[in-house]
């Protein structure tokens, strides 16, 4: 039997929360991971320790990849987003799988609202909602409003994205809870830890100092972050940078150095994604460039935009940070594609 349920990726805050609840608290999770086919062989790597390293039984949802095509089509036209699919998969199948099994309880890390945008504190002891999920994650967007003739969706494509009736969420008690409400919440310290006990692998990225979230990911921190920039002004580096303020390890020069280091810098991956959905590149930065807030964007030619803001690059290092790289993997643009389906990775 199974104490709760667990969703976990190749990344972030994953080996932690499966350490707390199993080593610390003593529990039997069900883990649980949705598979957002943007997938790095650090990612599968990653993932496929963490099933060895804990001993615990995994379900991984595989959805219909054309679905997820079209839905991806959908949403960036739509609303300007490709990453829609993933925050839905990942914050819906694990509620359907505890309404499925009977299993009352999942557990999340740090809650978004908490940990990076100060909408709660821990003292509210937020928990999952449908409501935040949708208002928030999901852009106030749900799978049955994504629907159109325009793009041929149909309910069979949307249906794994439907989130369970209130009726049988009450009937098996499902509550979603976030640790981050009762233990202090560092991602820094905590990937350290892990990668001190588990073996946890960490990742460059071009457009952030922080090694340790999103390695699993192609997407997330490259043309999932320049979406970002185009559509706030800002990209993760801000957020990553926050927190490290909050925490007291950098103080607020040296953090605004490294968001003039990172916030422009070029994206590696547009090709993997246009060649995954199908779409040209010029056709994606047509989209992309429909998007670009004017608060931030002007134009200076019919394909030439300037940012408002003036960065001016400037040289750090992980060194100076103490942001550990521990892999060998490297990723290139005119070599990889995503890993789709994977158990592990030499």
């Amino acid at each position: 039997n199974y104490d709760c349920i667990i969703p976990v990726s190749g990344a972030n805050d994953s080996y932690f929360i499966v350490h707390i609840v199993k080593n610390k608290l003593g529990l039997n999770p069900l883990l649980v991971c949705y598979n957002k086919y943007f997938n790095t062989p650090l990612g599968i790597k990653n993932l496929a320790n963490l099933r060895s390293q804990f001993d615990c039984d995994i379900i991984i949802q595989n959805v219909n990849p054309e679905s997820v095509k079209k839905i991806t089509k959908t949403t960036l036209r739509k609303f300007g987003s490709v990453y829609w699919h993933v925050l839905a998969g990942n914050s819906v199948f694990p509620v359907q799988t505890a309404v499925r099994y009977n299993i009352p309880m999942i557990i999340w890390g740090a809650h978004q609202g908490l940990e990076q945008v100060g909408m709660f504190s821990h003292l509210h002891e937020v928990e999952m909602t449908r409501r935040y999920r949708k208002d928030h994650d999901l852009m106030s967007f749900e799978a049955e409003d994504l629907i159109s003739i325009f793009d041929n969706l149909s309910e069979e494509d949307i249906h794994q994205y439907l989130y369970p009736d209130d009726f049988s969420l009450k009937k098996i008690g499902v509550r979603g809870i976030y640790l981050g409400n009762f233990i202090r919440w560092d991602p820094k310290k905590q990937h350290e830890l892990m990668i001190s006990l588990y073996k946890y692998k960490s990742s460059d990225f071009k457009r952030t100092f922080d090694t340790y979230d999103y390695t699993d990911c192609y997407l997330y921190m490259d043309l999932h972050d320049k979406i970002k920039l185009f559509k706030h002004g800002y990209s993760k580096v801000t957020d990553h940078a926050c927190r490290e303020i909050r925490h007291g390890r950098l103080n607020r020069n040296y953090a605004k150095m490294l968001v003039k280091k990172y916030t422009t810098s070029k994206t590696n991956y547009d090709k993997l994604f246009c060649d995954w959905i199908g779409v040209k590149q010029s056709g994606l930065d047509f989209l992309l460039d429909q998007i670009r807030n004017p608060k931030y964007w002007y134009q200076t030619g019919k394909k030439d935009w300037k940012f408002l803001k003036k960065f001016t690059k400037v040289e750090t290092s992980h060194k100076d940070l103490n942001f550990i790289v521990n892999n060998k993997l490297r990723y290139s643009e005119n070599k990889d594609t995503y890993v789709t389906v994977g158990k592990g990775y030499p």
